[in-house]
């Protein structure tokens, strides 16, 4: 089964070369290294994509890479893998790796097999023009999440880690969010240090418990906690910041803003 694109055209350009030309633009030469996970935003390009570009730069894009998003709108089942097919952007076809998402689906017993939570959801959909760019050769798992407890976070994100480490393969985890919503940049900014703190120490109980505590609308923090305790499983040491920043720094308004942060957990 084929995924059609839902928001080229909204999120990132529709046209092949306008979205090649500007991946260019976004992602700046550097040395990328091997990383176990990453965590990148996903809002229009025009406002996430320079911190997600600069993130990416970072990574060296293996060709299998699980990506972890969150279930903006409800639909489908409450850990949705997205079965056999491909995804479908304007800058060609990203096939379904078969062999991993069935070791997935049998090793994460939480994870179903389904379509309908991914279909019009866009956090996971922004970050594969990045990957597709950076490695044309790449496959994909794509898994959405919603409605699910720390507890069942975690058993996830440990068996996501056994599974991955079972394989011995080189397999990068993305893990799709953005940060403070619709508050000041000086308030988005105290919020967001909390839980990048958190990322920072490798901590997935405690980012999901100060986003709780601190009432912080970090809309991937589920995605972010699975994607640590897997890190964690295959034997993360550091987490790094990449960069922050927010809408205000394109819009030029601050007082309710949307913070994006990029991290790197090797």
């Amino acid at each position: 089964m084929d995924r059609e694109p839902a928001v080229a055209g909204q999120f990132y350009p529709a046209d092949q070369e306008q979205l090649r030309t500007l991946l260019a633009s976004l992602i700046p030469a550097g040395e990328p290294g091997k990383a176990l996970g990453i965590v990148s935003p996903h809002a229009g390009y025009v406002y996430s994509g320079a911190v997600a570009g600069h993130t990416y730069s970072q990574v060296r894009i293996p060709d299998k890479v699980v990506i972890l998003g969150p279930n903006h709108h409800g639909h489908g089942q409450r850990a949705a893998l997205y079965p056999a097919g491909a995804w479908l952007t304007p800058l060609g076809r990203v096939a379904i790796d078969t062999l991993l998402s069935q070791r997935l689906r049998e090793t994460c017993t939480l994870l179903a097999e389904d379509a309908l939570a991914h279909r019009f959801e866009h956090s996971l959909e922004v970050q594969v023009p990045f990957l597709q760019y950076l490695n044309p050769q790449v496959r994909i798992a794509a898994i959405c999440l919603g409605r699910l407890g720390l507890a069942e976070l975690l058993d996830l994100g440990r068996a996501l880690g056994e599974c991955l480490k079972a394989s011995g393969e080189e397999i990068l985890l993305v893990a799709s969010s953005d940060m403070t919503h619709y508050e000041s940049a000086e308030q988005a900014r105290v919020k967001d240090s909390a839980a990048i703190g958190r990322i920072l120490a490798l901590d997935p109980e405690g980012l999901y418990q100060v986003v709780g505590a601190r009432r912080i609308s970090m809309c991937g923090v589920l995605p972010a906690v699975v994607m640590l305790a897997a890190c964690r499983e295959l034997g993360a040491s550091r987490g790094r910041l990449v960069q922050y920043g927010n809408s205000g720094d394109v819009s030029g308004d601050f007082h309710q803003v949307v913070g994006y942060a990029g991290l790197v957990i090797t």
